[in-house]
């Protein structure tokens, strides 16, 4: 089996210093050396195909992760968050030869699988159940991970070992050297593992050789204290959590050293991003990436920020990673500086022959390479960085036996940027916490709708389909005369 340079990094950089600390986690650290015996456990467990894993930000799951692709197997990127009977159902679609994760997990949503390879936490010993998977050929697919589509149910989109060590090592990858001594300083990675943001994180935490404090999830005051413990030099944070720094009680004091804050995944407004530079005197420095991608295409600079901000302020930044990034009309004809259109890119990820990748979003790029995202051209809700399909929500909503019919649509919010509401359109009685609780079972947490409206008659179109615009109007008109 070739050896592919991402998993020599990685090997490499868990053998320089067994008894350094790599991850702090609920105030307590694992060392390098226990991060690489529970990595060598799973990829002695573990086949070279495909390996489901119920990811979650804990130590042992990073061990897991590290262990799957030391195998030179496929991470298929479970989401043990998303409800339930969901989950149930999509590990009974992918029909996987091996699943990962905690106990409590594989008992609760896996039930009799062929081989299960259970992990403890923090970073615990790792015990296998079933026959283990056949080795063959190492898979040119590192993670297949989860994500929304446009339309339509969610998918999974296949990222590579080549586009992971494009991303996190470099462009020349094949030749890169791994460092000889771990690197001083704490990083911050508080993303979600079970999104490319987290994955990316923790893979260039680990092929840099720098230790970092992994957080389950955003809160304030957690997030702040380890801040204040580690004194990163630059920290990522959504539009979401950001905004919640930006409007709570710390000070410039709490967030001294850091020299930048990187921003993706969701849009976030100019006056956002110089609203918390007054106030922390941090540039923020925006980003633009999808999972398709592979990671970013676009971003700011440091340099770039002290040149062009003022003049640019809003834009996303340049193209970044060596992507190439055009503006078209619906023909597919490509636009000129400035002119709004369906943007395209050509990830440096997927390599020189790669074809254009046509996205949902609408944008501009002006003659100097700067790019605006201007809305998107489907329906999807963006709330805090995570992508939801109204239809999801409406399906769910719709399988409660007193709702006759379902509209969602995303209704602005300061923090998070939007959030999903609900009109409702019932056979008979029933009350809102009741719809609430339903679909609590049904959907992950982020795609509850924050306000659920029941109305005696949907509006509808001539066709006989919900008027988004009229349900959209609603709430409007609801915040307006609260």
């Amino acid at each position: 089996m070739s050896d592919h340079p991402l998993r020599r990094r990685i090997r490499d950089i868990l053998a320089l210093d067994p008894a350094a600390p790599a991850i702090e986690f609920d105030d307590e650290w694992v060392s390098w050396g226990r991060l690489a015996e529970v990595a060598h456990q799973v990829e002695s467990a573990v086949g070279t195909g495909h390996v489901g894993m119920l990811l979650r930000n804990r130590p042992v799951h990073v061990a897991a992760l590290l262990g799957v692709l030391l195998a030179g197997g496929t991470v298929v990127v479970i989401n043990p968050a998303r409800g339930d009977d969901r989950v149930r159902a999509d590990i009974a679609a992918l029909q996987l030869p091996v699943i990962v994760g905690e106990a409590d997990d594989l008992a609760t949503l896996v039930g009799a699988a062929d081989c299960t390879v259970a992990i403890s936490a923090p970073c615990g010993p790792v015990a296998t159940t079933g026959v283990a998977p056949a080795r063959a050929d190492a898979s040119a697919v590192a993670v297949r991970m989860l994500t929304s589509g446009t339309t339509g149910p969610p998918k999974r989109v296949d990222l590579t070992y080549d586009m992971l060590a494009h991303s996190v090592i470099g462009a020349d990858f094949t030749a890169a050297q791994a460092p000889t001594a771990l690197r001083s300083g704490v990083a911050i990675v508080n993303a979600p593992l079970v999104h490319i943001g987290g994955v990316y994180r923790v893979l260039q935490s680990v092929c840099d050789g720098r230790a970092f404090a992994l957080l389950d999830r955003f809160e304030l005051r957690r997030w702040a204290a380890a801040v204040r413990r580690h004194r990163p030099r630059a920290v990522s944070l959504v539009p979401a959590a950001l905004r919640t720094v930006l409007h709570s009680d710390l000070t410039r004091d709490d967030l001294a050293g850091i020299q930048a804050v990187t921003s993706g995944t969701a849009p976030l407004s100019a006056e956002d991003a110089d609203a918390f530079t007054e106030k922390f005197g941090i540039p923020v420095l925006t980003s633009y990436a999808a999972t398709e991608f592979g990671g970013g295409v676009a971003g700011w600079t440091l340099s770039d920020y002290r040149e062009h901000w003022a003049a640019r302020r809003g834009s996303v930044g340049r193209a970044s990673l060596g992507a190439r990034l055009r503006v078209v009309d619906d023909s597919g004809h490509p636009l000129g500086p400035d002119q709004p259109g369906l943007l395209e890119v050509k990830p440096g990820q997927l390599g020189p022959r790669n074809d254009w990748l046509r996205t949902t979003d609408m944008a501009r790029i002006d003659a100097d390479g700067f790019l605006w995202i201007l809305g998107r051209a489907d329906q999807a809700i963006i709330r805090g960085g995570f992508k939801i399909m109204p239809d999801d929500v409406r399906a769910a909503l719709e399988s409660h036996p007193a709702v006759h019919s379902a509209a969602v649509v995303g209704r602005p919010d300061d923090r998070l940027g939007e959030t999903p509401v609900a009109l409702v359109e019932l056979h008979h009685p029933v009350d809102v916490a009741t719809l609430t609780e339903h679909v609590r079972n049904r959907l992950a947490r982020y795609e509850i709708p924050t306000e659920i409206a029941v109305v005696e008659q949907m509006p509808r179109t001539p066709s006989g389909k919900p008027d988004l615009g009229a349900v959209r109007q609603f709430f409007a008109d609801a915040v307006e005369h609260a």
